[in-house]
């Protein structure tokens, strides 16, 4: 049995890197008192992994981590459970228990909702652009991978954004060949624009799948 846990990462934790989140999440989980299943080895530690990880200092209310149990457990005591080992700035929000063959999450994910504040006196020209961008069938950029540097089209990878008093909302693809991060999608409004590139606070509003129609879903309920 599994448990896909769905918490929030708060503005005060949002420079904790997700190395270090993963750690804490190690030494949490064993103050759960739950039958947490454990790797086998020298160094045994809990069996888990994360939906997908959160950049430095963005903040969210859909990541998700997949936790294995060694023995069947109930929602609601693995919910309390948890709830009771973190802290407030990483908020339980929802938890669902999965058999061993359901799917990890990591695998699953296809896109992502992200809320985006601009903060400077660029703000109102970067966002005025958003139109100008969706009607645009090419939009080349250049995307930092591990590997290097990689010229793109931004364009397909943007599946829906809308303008806001403060910033934007928009809708990302996010698997491991195709993705594009806010920020950067930011830096291309701003070059639109002709203005320099504004500060902005990035908040992870959900993370998506398809459902078997090919519908995008959250990913709690695939």
């Amino acid at each position: 049995m599994r448990a896909l846990i769905r918490f929030g990462k708060q503005p005060r934790l949002r420079f904790i890197s997700h190395l270090d989140l993963q750690r804490f999440f190690q030494r949490a989980v064993n103050r759960t008192g739950l039958p947490i299943a454990y790797t086998q080895g020298f160094n045994p530690h809990p069996v888990m992994s994360f939906g997908s990880a959160l950049a430095l200092g963005w903040t969210s209310e859909y990541e998700i981590i997949d936790i294995k149990l060694s023995a069947p457990m109930g929602r609601k005591r693995t919910e309390d459970a948890v709830r009771a080992a973190l802290p407030e700035d990483l908020p339980v929000l929802e938890v669902r228990m999965v058999d061993d063959k359901h799917p990890a999450p990591m695998a699953l994910v296809q896109m992502s909702d992200y809320r985006v504040r601009l903060e400077g006196d660029t703000s109102g020209a970067v966002i005025a652009q958003i139109p100008a961008f969706m009607a645009k069938a090419d939009v080349p950029a250049v995307k930092k991978t591990k590997s290097g540097e990689k010229e793109i089209n931004a364009r397909p990878l943007v599946i829906a954004m809308e303008p806001l008093p403060d910033g934007f909302s928009a809708r990302l693809m996010l698997t491991e060949r195709e993705s594009i991060k806010p920020d950067l999608l930011v830096a291309l409004l701003a070059e639109m624009a002709g203005v320099a590139t504004p500060e902005c606070r990035i908040h992870r509003t959900m993370l998506l799948g398809t459902d078997a129609e090919g519908q995008p879903k959250p990913l709690m309920e695939l």
